[in-house]
């Protein structure tokens, strides 16, 4: 079963079932490498290929791809099934089913009537029967990675699905330009004015690094801040930025409290950009700042009809049970933040009494829809706002079924921190919003802005710091 590339003998994977009901395409994720499916794992991928959930779905595309993988009728199972056809030559190593039983001391340590220990069993026998080869157990469950490595067998997490190893280098879509940024980039500047804004069109050694709609400031005795409209070779075009935080320029009441706020008001009131991401923690405003601008674009420019609104539904604590009542009501509860929100923007006028404030309140209710994620597939929104909450809580496959909804002239915007994830499989590095973040960066109709201060109270800042 070893083979040799060149003089370096490859590794041998031993995959365990969460790999393959986490990502199917992991058969093809290998490199020049093999890999070796036990019989256990064969069992649990048809015990979870039943139902309508992500992971049977999974378990159904995973069953797919191995039948298409070790169907030809000349093939020796013995021998290892090649990959390299059925991966566009990604992966060039072979897969190996287990053919026949195997006994291992793993059995008088470990009760071997678990499918798990099992494939510890299957590990073990691997290894000492091919002792000048690495054998390495790759699992997503970490106490399976705890036992593996009691009993000295290697183990790895998969970590493919990773959008970055490091969040720290995630894109956060804006930039403080250098001290010396107009000496280096002002020769041969252009500088124009057009409907109130400043534009400028500069090269210079800094231009290749910057993105479409990326924003950059520069502090100092003339404030400086702009968004990246255009980057072709070394020249980019720059324009000023709105200035959301004088009162004459508030949105539905609401003024931008700090430099990212104002780009962030600045990408959300752009009826060009299409698909905004805003991160922060608790506190900065990412919810008020959308509904504001999602209001105002709904009531008062007219450009789209209606917010629809959604989130994951996963619970802090203990799930209370099911709930009554139509699909609204069922997820009224999940939308504390938009109340707690709402309650911000319909600031009581005394001028209008106390039946205008009734009305307006109504107004602006019945253009706010709040959806579950379990019924978007297959639909199309149209000239709507659609706002996708806590989106840190999706995976990527579920993040792409979301935005693939848009239709025309709908905005997309994801709200998320990428610090407080709540669902069991899902990591900073992994998280979909983490994934649409990077993906979506430099594209001439999308606008990112991480929010990095908290506007909430002195108590909330506090804790948010010491906790």
């Amino acid at each position: 079963m070893a083979r040799k590339s060149g003089k370096k003998l490859t590794k041998l994977f031993v995959l365990d079932t969460n790999v393959l009901l986490h990502d199917p395409t992991c058969l093809y994720r290998f490199q020049e490498h093999d890999i070796y499916l036990p019989m256990a794992t064969l069992e649990e991928l048809d015990h979870n290929k039943k139902g309508m959930s992500e992971v049977a779905r999974n378990a159904r595309q995973a069953t797919r791809f191995l039948e298409e993988i070790v169907s030809p009728g000349e093939l020796k199972i013995q021998d290892g099934a090649p990959l390299a056809e059925y991966s566009h030559k990604a992966a060039t190593g072979r897969l190996f089913l287990q053919t026949h039983p195997i006994n291992s001391d793993v059995t008088s340590i470990l009760p071997f009537s678990k499918v798990d220990n099992q494939i510890l069993g299957v590990v073990a026998y691997l290894k000492a029967q091919q002792p000048d080869r690495q054998v390495i157990l790759v699992s997503k469950d970490i106490n399976m990675r705890i036992k593996a490595r009691a009993l000295e067998i290697p183990a790895e997490d998969y970590f493919n699905d990773k959008v970055l190893e490091d969040t720290d280098l995630l894109y956060t879509g804006v930039l403080e330009l250098p001290a010396d940024f107009w000496d280096k980039h002002g020769k041969g500047m252009e500088s124009w004015q057009k409907d109130g804004r400043s534009y400028y069109r500069l090269g210079g050694p800094l231009v290749p690094s910057l993105l479409v709609n990326q924003f950059v400031w520069q502090e100092g005795p003339n404030p400086f801040q702009a968004r990246v409209i255009e980057v072709a070779g070394n020249v980019a075009t720059l324009v000023t930025v709105k200035d959301y935080s004088h009162h004459k320029n508030n949105v539905w009441g609401i003024t931008a409290r700090n430099r990212e706020q104002n780009f962030a008001l600045n990408a959300l009131m752009d009826p060009d950009i299409d698909f905004v991401s805003l991160l922060g923690q608790a506190g900065t405003g990412k919810t008020l700042l959308t509904l504001a601008a999602g209001l105002t674009q709904i009531l008062e420019t007219k450009i789209y009809s209606e917010i629809i609104m959604t989130r994951v539904t996963v619970p802090v604590g203990e799930d209370i049970g099911f709930l009554p009542g139509t699909e609204e009501e069922k997820m009224t509860p999940w939308m504390g933040a938009l109340e707690d929100n709402l309650d911000v923007l319909n600031k009581p006028d005394e001028e209008a009494g106390e039946w205008g404030r009734a009305a307006t309140q109504d107004l602006v209710r019945s253009r706010i829809k709040v959806k579950s994620l379990n019924f978007m597939r297959g639909r199309t929104f149209i000239n709507k706002f659609l706002i996708i909450d806590e989106a840190q809580n999706l995976t990527s496959k579920q993040m792409k079924t979301l935005i693939t909804r848009a239709g025309p002239g709908t905005k997309v915007v994801c709200l998320g921190n990428i610090a407080q994830i709540d669902t069991p499989y899902l990591t900073e590095g992994s998280s979909g919003l983490t994934y649409v973040v990077d993906r979506f960066k430099g594209w001439p109709h999308s606008g990112h802005i991480t929010l990095a201060r908290g506007e909430r109270s002195r108590l909330a800042d506090h804790a948010a710091g010491i906790l």
